[in-house]
């Protein structure tokens, strides 16, 4: 696959062909202008391939729908966006879901504002206070901490549970415990599901089933991330140690 923004302009992509199998957690990794934000936008049709296609279950994804086509994934974004409302409008804008249902996503939220146990009488219906005030959540989510508006977008796609779940750079901004959170939480919720993540710190694929390596918008390696890093001179084990170098560096500041 091969993609530029115009005409005439330099190749963004540049012959990207791969295979990502149902289930894996691929890791999506490369230096700032590699390309790994172009290939996430392909996948969503933000921009058109200039030749070659990308196909999902043997379906080329220029056939359906722009709708249909994005409502099949599930993503947790760098930048999360909130809504000014409640937060059962932020976690569920369609109220396509039960209060039980909500309550199991706060769980992971471990937020202690959500502190209205749903009853157990399967008739009844919970009532969770909090959870409809319509001033809990101003616009952009700006009451909340970043870790907590992922969060949020953590919940969406739980209750989403869409077969393909993408973070993009989702961690980059956060804080270590909130990073720990969502991928231990993606770990144990979404192992049925194609997990593609691209990441900014790089050690956060290391337990990915593959690796994708890019490079001037093009594929330098792809394999499992610990083959790659008994490689020396594999680009993958070089960034590696390029991020432990930088952290220690920044630690000792």
């Amino acid at each position: 696959m091969q993609i530029r923004y115009q005409l005439n302009s330099l190749l963004v992509l540049q012959g990207i062909n791969c295979v990502f199998e149902g289930r894996h957690k691929i890791g999506i990794v490369g230096r700032t202008g590699s390309g790994k934000t172009t290939l996430i936008g392909a996948l969503f049709r933000l921009v058109e391939p200039t030749q070659g296609r990308i196909v999902i279950d043997d379906l080329d994804i220029t056939s359906i729908g722009l709708h249909d086509l994005r409502s099949s994934f599930g993503i947790i974004p760098q930048e999360p966006t909130l809504f000014s409302g409640s937060i059962r409008y932020n976690l569920d804008p369609l109220a396509e879901h039960s209060d039980h249902e909500l309550w199991k996503v706060t769980i992971y939220h471990n937020q202690t504002r959500f502190n209205q146990k749903p009853s157990t009488n399967a008739n009844d219906h919970c009532v969770f206070q909090s959870y409809d005030d319509v001033n809990t959540v101003v616009q952009d989510g700006l009451n909340w901490s970043l870790g907590q508006r992922q969060l949020f977008c953590l919940g969406r796609a739980l209750l989403k549970r869409r077969k393909i779940l993408i973070l993009d750079e989702a961690t980059a901004s956060i804080d270590n415990a909130t990073d720990t959170i969502i991928q231990k939480t993606i770990r144990e919720e979404f192992q049925d599901c194609t997990v593609i993540t691209v990441a900014h710190r790089v050690p956060t694929v290391i337990d990915c089933t593959m690796v994708l390596v890019m490079k001037d918008g093009k594929v330098m390696e792809y394999d499992k991330p610990m083959k790659l890093m008994n490689e020396s001179a594999s680009l993958f084990a070089k960034l590696v140690n390029e991020y432990w170098s930088q952290h220690k560096a920044s630690r000792l500041d």
